[in-house]
């Protein structure tokens, strides 16, 4: 058993690698939307339409006003955090609970973790998987791929970003899925990079001896998340910046809006005026720069939020 002093020293340890990986996202993110803003001759400091902070009047959470926004909207993003999977039972392994066995997640969802025990990492993360296993989409989930395989008919899209990995988006039914964190269905190699799907359970015999199947590598695999230290993906994020910069209305679904980069994507949107509707069970950093707010549990606040508008034409 670790004393005391050892634990917080490596607890602060975990919490600085987090920090250090959440700036250099925040930089990276930052820096691409200030190239394409100079790239389209748009000034970023100047325009009073692309100013990042705006006076709002505090957001409505009157309904029937957002369901007139929603049933105009042809291009739709839904940005979705832990909130959404919490009310399907999924653990965060975050707070004062926030251990498996004797270790934080935090001490283990890192590269230096990793490389200094690679089969606890896995043991770590198969465990979440199977976890997951034995998880279903909830309503929320449900509510969203069903807006998405409904609009698509009426030409209209729904795009859905997540920072969650539990792939109950998926599961659900989107399809158009902008994983950001990555996915614990997913594996990476660390020698050559190739991702492959894997929903083996369980995954550890699954693994064993193999390694990266791809030509003959046969490097160690890595859960494909993105772990304390670690910046995002950088072919995820000019997906994401595209989204940002065609949709027409944002939903927060379940976030806190507190994680970098994706705390920045819905205050960019609502800065150009586009509607923003926030679903969460309390107040956020941000709510008062969105024009909605709906309080609650996202499986009672979102279904009629997304359900069928009766101006809609159904093929």
């Amino acid at each position: 058993m670790l004393p005391q002093w050892a634990a917080c020293v490596s607890l602060f340890s975990c919490q600085v690698k987090y920090f250090r990986g959440m700036l250099m996202s925040l930089i990276q993110f930052t820096a691409r939307r200030l190239a394409s803003q100079a790239y389209c001759g748009l000034k970023a400091s100047s325009s009073k339409k692309h100013k990042f902070c705006m006076e709002m009047a505090r957001p409505s959470s009157n309904m029937a006003d957002f369901r007139e926004v929603f049933a105009k909207a042809k291009h739709i993003i839904i940005i979705t955090g832990a909130g959404v999977s919490a009310e399907s039972g999924v653990p965060t392994f975050r707070g004062a609970g926030g251990f498996w066995r004797k270790w934080q997640a935090q001490e283990l969802a890192t590269p230096e973790a990793f490389a200094r025990n690679p089969s606890r990492v896995w043991e770590f993360y198969h465990y979440r998987r199977e976890v997951m296993l034995s998880k279903h989409p909830n309503p929320a989930h449900i509510a969203i791929a069903e807006c998405e395989k409904r609009l698509s008919k009426q030409g209209r899209s729904v795009v859905v970003i997540t920072q969650n990995i539990d792939e109950l988006h998926r599961k659900a039914g989107t399809k158009h899925l902008l994983e950001i964190h990555g996915s614990l269905f997913k594996t990476r190699c660390t020698n050559c990079g190739n991702v492959a799907a894997n929903h083996k359970s369980p995954i550890c015999p699954a693994l064993a001896g193999k390694g990266c199947e791809e030509d003959g590598c046969n490097g160690l695999l890595r859960p494909h998340v993105v772990w304390f230290g670690e910046t995002l993906d950088p072919d995820i994020l000019t997906e994401v910046e595209k989204e940002l910069d065609i949709c027409d209305l944002c939903l927060v679904v379940g976030t806190s809006s507190v994680v970098y980069p994706a705390a920045m994507f819905a205050p960019q949107v609502s800065a150009r005026g586009v509607p923003v509707a926030e679903f969460n069970m309390e107040a956020t950093p941000a709510t008062d720069r969105f024009r909605f707010h709906f309080s609650g549990p996202c499986g009672t606040t979102l279904p009629p939020a997304l359900a069928r508008h009766e101006t809609e034409i159904i093929s």
